[in-house]
């Protein structure tokens, strides 16, 4: 039986979705998941990262995603030093400004974690002495709004995780790895859908924009989200609109061409498919929750 770390025993008793964990250096611990997840810094050191199955060589500058499903656990430790940034994505804003604009947003925080068997992990994010050295600084800073935990703390501890997820990504992008370069490509393609949703988009031009033939966008793309392209584009629309019908008076036809649909009765159709109520009936459900 697999120890499953909860969230009640691990972040603050006031609930706060994000914790910082220094292992300096890591201690034995046992195969694990959790109920949330987390950002993994090697700081120092030598390791392998087992993940049930595999098994994973580990140094200075790796830096990956723990999803709270995936079991994991460190062997054959050498001075291994690392930081654990926990957090619950499902209470934090995630999807903040343009943080979803970024390939590597989505190759570092969902599609390096999904294919990692795959790559032999050798997809991970490698930061450089400079990058690691950034990316501690910005860790310190959360540690420390964290442990005061003074006026407005919430709002600085969530913005900093937003600016190291943010720096992260953008390290990421910049890798030169062959195996990183090819989750890059799935990952333009899934940034145009999340920048540019409400304008037409064809199949045709995400795959171009990903450089990869028809069948192998199609194919990694479904692996790699679990829909294919054209249905996570309508369900991103369809999220869109629902942001616009709980925030705005405007009428069903309006908001289904602002999030980029074409015909109004198509959009009610792929609505009801994903909320299980028309739009109309959602709106009224959002703005009258006991009704």
């Amino acid at each position: 039986m697999i120890r499953k770390l909860r969230k009640k025993d691990w972040f603050h008793p006031d609930g706060f979705p994000i914790v910082v964990e220094r292992r300096d250096p890591q201690e034995p611990f046992g195969l694990h998941s959790h109920e949330f997840s987390e950002i993994v810094i090697i700081t120092g050191g030598k390791g392998v990262h087992i993940t049930g199955e595999d098994t994973y060589e580990l140094t200075a500058g790796d830096t990956f995603v723990i999803g709270g499903d995936r079991p994991h656990d460190y062997l054959n430790m050498d001075c291994l030093r690392l930081i654990n940034v926990l957090y619950d994505a499902s209470e934090l804003p995630m999807s903040f400004s343009d943080l979803l604009s970024l390939p590597g947003y989505h190759t570092l925080f969902t599609l390096e974690p999904a294919w990692r068997k795959r790559h032999m992990f050798s997809s991970r994010l490698q930061l450089s002495p400079a990058e690691l050295a950034d990316a501690i600084r910005l860790v310190d800073q959360l540690g420390k709004e964290l442990d005061e935990r003074g006026p407005g703390f919430g709002v600085m501890a969530t913005t900093t995780l937003l600016q190291l997820a943010t720096f992260l990504s953008r390290c990421y992008s910049r890798s030169r790895n062959p195996q990183s370069k090819s989750l890059l490509r799935i990952a333009e393609a899934i940034a145009h859908i999340e920048s540019h949703h409400t304008d037409p988009i064809t199949l045709d031009e995400l795959i171009e924009i990903s450089g990869m033939s028809r069948r192998s966008f199609i194919r990694t793309f479904e692996l790699a989200m679990g829909i294919p392209p054209i249905k996570y584009l309508i369900r991103r629309r369809i999220q869109h609109a629902c942001q616009l019908l709980q925030q705005t008076d405007q009428s069903i036809t309006s908001i289904a061409m602002a999030v980029g649909f074409s015909d109004s009765n198509y959009f009610s159709r792929q609505f009801r498919l994903l909320n299980d109520a028309s739009p109309r009936e959602y709106r009224n459900r959002k703005s009258n929750p006991h009704g």
